[in-house]
């Protein structure tokens, strides 16, 4: 078994697309999942999975459990514990203050020319850094204010994207080690 975190996009915002925790322990639990934990009511979600299924697979059970029980999409991430462990290591912005930066999980890789498109972005003092399935951003104001969100992301990759804070980011591991 392997911890695993799912991370859903755009659950329990603004009244829409409404999950209760203890439902969405539950859908995790009857597609044979272990120990569901989960943090905030905007969907991360800690379990055990069996080594052999892919990340992809494992989301796109999630995806299409939540349509049948909820019918409504949400687009899920999955990322194992030891992945969340290294990209926290390998952070690019260092020792700024963790208030301003978040990361942005992508649902597969980026190909080499989206990411070179929107590497020539700039939104200074903004700044961001695309290393892998991930792209770590530094806002130097609210996240809610800056061009670099899910939306611009994700219409420039051409990927599902969802982003969490780095406190989430934090949180979400340390509660992977109780």
């Amino acid at each position: 078994m392997t911890g695993k975190i799912a991370i859903l996009r755009g659950i329990n915002v603004g009244g829409k697309r409404i999950i209760r925790m203890e439902d969405l322990k539950l859908l995790f639990t009857n597609l044979g999942y272990k120990n569901p934990v989960t943090y905030i009511q905007s969907g991360n979600v800690l379990f055990d999975a069996e080594n052999n299924i892919s990340d992809l697979k494992i989301a796109f059970s999630i995806e299409k459990a939540i349509h049948q029980k909820f019918d409504f999409e949400v687009p899920v991430i999955v990322r194992s514990v030891n992945e969340l462990k290294d990209r926290i290591k390998k952070n690019p912005f260092g020792t700024a203050d963790i208030n301003k930066l978040h990361i942005t999980f992508l649902k597969d890789k980026p190909t080499q020319e989206n990411s070179e498109k929107v590497e020539s972005f700039q939104y200074e003092p903004d700044r961001f850094a695309i290393k892998g399935k991930e792209i770590f951003i530094y806002c130097e104001g609210k996240y809610h204010k800056t061009k670099l969100n899910n939306n611009f992301f994700e219409k420039q990759l051409e990927i599902q994207a969802t982003t969490r804070n780095w406190k989430t980011l934090l949180k979400l591991v340390e509660l992977s080690e109780k």
